[in-house]
């Protein structure tokens, strides 16, 4: 996944640079060094982001594990009739 998440943020990265050189109808690779400063946010947004994501499961988780079990001692645990 990390190579995918890489190669999706520079593209990103790239993308946004020559979409906004177009929008200002100038030359694509007008300052190259421009292109690289986008992949390399691009890259560290994506990669950023796919860890957020792999958190917020596992948190998501562990908040669903400790719902079942206090759901679990309310109704099975309490029916001592």
């Amino acid at each position: 996944m990390a190579w995918s998440a890489t190669m999706i943020g520079a593209l990103l990265g790239v993308g946004t640079q020559m979409y906004s050189n177009a929008l200002r109808k100038l030359p694509y690779m007008r300052h190259p060094w421009e292109h690289v400063v986008g992949m390399g946010l691009g890259v560290v947004f994506v990669n950023q982001l796919v860890k957020w994501d792999e958190k917020l499961q596992q948190d998501l988780d562990k908040m669903l594990e400790k719902a079942k079990a206090a759901n679990e001692r309310r109704y099975l645990e309490g029916d001592d009739d």
